[in-house]
């Protein structure tokens, strides 16, 4: 295993959390998603970026790449259902309820998006990351990105709230924090 210097280190370790929440977005579970992290990492260590690149940006696109050969290896989309103890402690009442109905029910629609939908959708409404940064981090150009963002929200809002004519400007980075 190649080394690097120790802030190496320290900015992949910070960005682990960030990717984390990618690997899940890509893979609709709890397990795939700490697999594809494992992956990612022991790649990134094994085949660090080159200095002038940006690690953040380097480890999305090592982390879609590892995604997408998964996926060809397989042959099969994965349809799973979300186990909800994986993602949401143990709450009562009903405002909690009704959060964890609705984040479930957000995750299962994510889990349906086509695969270059979810990575866009991901990347800049979880992330936050920049039009820019997402078209840098899965090597498209930026156009794609926001014609991928649109047609995820539409299709993420069409599967949670079909016929709403207001769902139309709703879907944005706060319901899926």
């Amino acid at each position: 295993m190649v080394r690097r210097s120790v802030a190496f280190e320290a900015e992949m370790l910070a960005f682990l959390p960030r990717l984390r929440r990618f690997c899940f977005a890509l893979t609709g579970a709890a397990h795939d998603a700490d697999d594809l992290l494992q992956a990612t990492v022991e790649r990134v260590l094994q085949k660090p970026p080159p200095d002038d690149a940006d690690l953040k940006k380097w480890m999305f696109r090592v982390c879609r790449n590892i995604w997408i050969d998964e996926i060809r290896a397989r042959k099969v989309r994965r349809a799973d259902e979300l186990n909800e103890e994986d993602y949401l402690p143990a709450t009562g009442g009903e405002k909690e309820t009704m959060d964890r109905l609705t984040l479930l029910e957000v995750n299962a629609a994510m889990a349906k998006l086509p695969d270059d939908y979810r990575a866009v959708l991901s990347l800049v409404a979880l992330e936050g990351c920049s039009y820019k940064a997402a078209s840098q981090a899965l090597d498209i150009p930026v156009g794609t990105v926001m014609s991928r963002l649109a047609r995820a929200r539409r299709a993420l809002a069409d599967m949670i709230e079909p016929g709403n004519p207001a769902r139309d400007h709703v879907i944005a980075a706060p319901i899926l924090n």
